[in-house]
């Protein structure tokens, strides 16, 4: 018994030398604060102590612990804890008047000490009785008491002014806070410490593959969920409101034709054009060489297209009939499934005649 209170205090001794540390660093540190985080230079000093006791204490005991102890094991020692916790978690729903969710937190405790075999098992969720979540620093926030500062609280982690103040007296209202003797209580929050940092071992894995900064990262994770947790979960997660956007800009193509244009009225005064140019041309030839051309349909429709002629005259091949070679007018029509351009666009279709 002396040789654990003696081990309680060496450790109590070692936090308390880890806080001075961290406050005499976090003082020399320059920090430009956010609003919410006046004091995110003293935060992000501790926050780095707390990382590196994480990373080189307390991450390979959850390791080793994770080696040694088979999953169902480690589930029960959860659901052990998880049962312990509903206890304080049902004192402030009724503190908040909740009283749905306080008699359904005894009927969690009632049902999983004893058909869960003192809470090692999750009876109570087959039952489909939610489980919540809810402390003190939510009751104080209940009534109206502001959150107040962003705080990195030395071995604790993140919080705030009214959470550090809440977590107190979750201490008292704790069950495992009156267990006797005083070692078998300190032993049973080092477990609980332990399993719960063993089952986050993936999450932190991620947080430092995907966080550029990891601090902002927690603070910005921790904050949200304590907004939505005060909310009963009615937090709009509606897109943050940026302001006014900026017009978007106005492109143009090669050509100097605006890109909002409709595509066919471009390629159809083109397409226009350029027929109508083959029929000059075809007109020329005729006219050197003493032989009348013959004029494909198509061009002459868009010749006449472009020259203003009516949409019926220019979309018929059959109204202007090509001259024979052997000097006669030769009367044809156009095949069934042949590709007629339509009037407008002169964009091919598949138009039966």
């Amino acid at each position: 018994m002396q040789t654990l209170q003696a081990g309680g205090a060496r450790v109590f001794r070692m936090g308390r030398l880890a806080v001075a540390a961290a406050i005499l660093a976090g003082c020399t540190t320059v920090q430009t604060p956010t609003k919410g985080d006046p004091l995110e230079g003293l935060n992000r000093t501790i926050f780095t102590v707390n990382d590196k006791l994480d990373q080189y204490a307390l991450k390979p005991v959850a390791k080793g612990y994770v080696f040694i102890t088979p999953q169902p094991v480690r589930d029960s020692v959860t659901n052990f804890f998880s049962n312990i916790g509903d206890v304080y978690i049902a004192a402030n729903n009724l503190l908040q008047l909740k009283i749905t969710d306080g008699v359904q937190d005894i009927m969690r405790i009632v049902i999983n000490t004893i058909f869960g075999v003192g809470g090692l098992f999750d009876v109570a969720t087959l039952a489909k009785l939610p489980k919540h979540d809810n402390d003190l620093g939510l009751t104080l926030g209940h009534y109206g008491v502001p959150a107040g500062p962003y705080l990195v609280l030395p071995l604790f982690g993140p919080s705030t002014a009214r959470d550090a103040v809440g977590s107190i007296g979750n201490y008292y209202i704790n069950p495992l806070s009156y267990v006797d003797p005083a070692g078998l209580s300190w032993a049973l929050y080092g477990l609980n410490i332990v399993n719960t940092r063993a089952n986050l071992l993936n999450a932190s894995d991620v947080l430092e593959g995907a966080a550029l900064d990891k601090y902002s990262f927690v603070r910005n994770a921790y904050l949200q969920r304590r907004e939505y947790l005060l909310s009963d979960g009615k937090q709009s997660q509606a897109l943050p409101n940026y302001g006014d956007e900026a017009p978007l800009p106005k492109y143009e193509d090669v050509d100097g034709t605006p890109a909002g244009a409709p595509a066919g009225a471009v390629t159809g005064t083109a397409g226009a054009a350029g027929t109508s140019g083959a029929a000059a041309k075809a007109s020329a030839a005729s006219g050197a060489s003493g032989v009348s051309a013959v004029t494909p349909p198509q061009a002459a429709s868009a010749a006449a297209t472009a020259n203003g002629a009516s949409a019926p005259e220019a979309a018929s091949g059959a109204e202007t009939p090509p001259l024979d070679l052997n000097g006669g007018p030769e009367t044809t029509q156009i095949p069934a499934g042949q590709l007629v351009p339509p009037t407008r666009f002169n964009l091919p279709s598949f138009k039966l005649r």
